[in-house]
């Protein structure tokens, strides 16, 4: 289906929504629900609370929907809802609080030197959240993240979108997506020094 026909589609199903119809319900999920279980999978990591996601997030939306006003697709809309359930319930799950971004961006001295050493990874830092096991370690640091921090890292770093797509889910500028993104790793790499120090890293 090419871009039109597939913007077309979802104008209609969003109409269809908007006048109550029944079976618009079912066709959105049909429609978008198993892309929004992947992601939910891929953040999460259990299948069942992946599952719980979907099914709270759409709820969510469908009672929401009134707020969806159209300037983004449904499919943006959606996608948004679904990334920041999975965020939440993945920190309850591992009960950690956020953490205020301030207090992990880097602090510099008088003189313009990084106050405290950082220990030295031994290879890129983005190399090092491909093995399976590190790839959740940096997800359940990302958690500990405010909200505007872990889903700009989660939806270019681990979902891989490009700034753009990644604004468009956050409702932002791509210059401001370029920014948040740019302190967001910052913060995290505070967050994982203790774990990737070259000689410390599991």
């Amino acid at each position: 289906m090419s871009d039109d026909a597939t913007a077309e589609a979802e104008s209609k199903l969003v109409q269809r929504l908007r006048s109550g119809d029944p079976g618009a319900v079912e066709d959105v999920l049909r429609a978008h629900g198993g892309q929004l279980l992947a992601v939910a999978r891929r953040i999460l990591k259990d299948e069942h609370l992946a599952q719980d996601t979907l099914q709270d997030a759409f709820i969510m939306a469908m009672k929401g929907f009134d707020k969806f006003d159209g300037r983004s697709r449904l499919s943006t809309w959606l996608y948004r809802i679904v990334v920041n359930a999975a965020l939440m319930k993945m920190r309850r799950k591992s009960f950690k609080s956020e953490r205020p971004v301030g207090d992990l961006l880097p602090q510099f001295l008088d003189n313009g030197h990084r106050h405290g050493a950082r220990g030295d990874w031994g290879q890129h830092p983005e190399k090092l959240a491909e093995t399976h096991e590190l790839q959740q370690l940096v997800l359940e640091n990302i958690s500990e993240l405010p909200d505007d921090y872990r889903s700009i890292l989660l939806l270019r770093d681990i979902e891989e979108l490009n700034t753009q797509e990644a604004a468009d889910v956050l409702g932002i500028s791509p210059g401001a997506a370029k920014v948040r993104l740019h302190r967001a790793r910052q913060a995290l790499r505070e967050l994982l020094d203790p774990h990737f120090r070259l000689g410390e890293a599991s």
